[in-house]
């Protein structure tokens, strides 16, 4: 069966490449907002996402709290700034 006769819905689970129209027709056919809601949160996606720095940017300087093996604070910090010259891995996520 070619693409083209599969619904939006068939294209998407066989991971096609949709348009940004055919995302958002089918987040709103699955989703409980509306289209109003959805526009604003894409306008304020697009707004954050300008000032996030680029691939192959310099990374911005911040601070965090170091912690114990079992996550608790030990009432240091450090700086990305301090690590310069060091191999740094940094994860972003919640495990929550």
């Amino acid at each position: 069966m070619a693409d083209e006769r599969l619904s939006l819905e068939q294209r998407a689970m066989r991971g096609a490449d949709l348009t940004m129209e055919e995302r958002k027709k089918l987040w709103l056919s699955i989703s409980d907002i509306t289209e109003a809601e959805l526009d604003a949160h894409f306008a304020a996606q697009n707004t954050r996402q300008a000032g996030a720095p680029q691939p192959g940017s310099e990374a911005p300087d911040f601070e965090l709290d170091v912690l114990t093996r079992e996550r608790q604070r030990t009432g240091e910090r450090v700086r990305l700034s301090a690590l310069r010259g060091k191999p740094v891995g940094l994860i972003f996520g919640s495990y929550t």
